[in-house]
């Protein structure tokens, strides 16, 4: 299993916080360094894992755009499309991958507040949100990275005009934090709250007509 670039520099600030309590005189202290950083160095491995994955080739199915548990299944606002939000722990991995096969119309960063990434009022956290246009269909959907009161940094790697196959990965969230799907009308949820999903692989909505 690989590991996200963007968690390199903490796996090696915490090998080189061990190497620094390794080279203390004061060996109790030193102990104590060398333990902290090899499980910072551990965690933060395991953090950013990026897993390799195959998304079935499915046309008529969109899939989550990430790891973790649905925390709601809704109309929001005025919108006639439902949105699936999922919640993101420190243990699911962070990596986002898109829903469908499509192209990228839009990359937009709205600011908001940093509430904890499970409870309601997160719905207006920072976040960045990219709109696909999905092959064969004239509906755009939306997938939002969301942060969290630890998630304070988003990365996309998508820009507009890209385009993405269903499943590859597009961001990565770092720490806690949760990721939105937000449907057009022609497309109808599959799952609901409490269900346990994994980006590219677990069907979430499916378009009504199936192509």
């Amino acid at each position: 299993m690989s590991i996200a670039l963007e968690g390199l520099p903490f796996i090696l600030a915490g090998f080189a916080a061990a190497a620094i309590g390794y080279l203390l005189p004061n060996k109790h202290i030193g102990a104590a360094m060398i333990l902290t950083g090899v499980l910072f160095a551990g965690f933060c491995a395991f953090f950013f894992r990026n897993p390799e994955r195959i998304t079935p080739k499915c046309p008529a199915t969109i899939y989550s755009p990430g790891d973790g548990t649905v925390l709601s299944v809704a109309k929001e606002g005025t919108d006639d499309g439902e949105t699936i939000r999922i919640f993101l722990s420190l243990f699911d991995v962070h990596i986002q991958r898109a829903p469908c096969a499509g192209t990228v119309e839009e990359v937009r960063y709205e600011p908001g507040t940093f509430l904890i990434a499970m409870k309601p009022g997160a719905s207006k956290n920072e976040r960045n949100v990219v709109r696909i246009s999905p092959e064969g269909r004239k509906e755009n959907l939306e997938v939002e990275q969301i942060a969290g009161i630890l998630a304070r940094r988003i990365r996309c790697w998508v820009k507009k005009g890209d385009k993405v196959a269903a499943g590859e990965r597009y961001g990565l969230i770092q720490f806690g934090s949760q990721a939105a799907l937000r449907l057009p009308p022609g497309a109808k949820p599959v799952v609901k709250p409490g269900d346990k999903v994994y980006g590219g692989l677990t069907p979430v909505a499916e378009w009504r007509d199936r192509g």
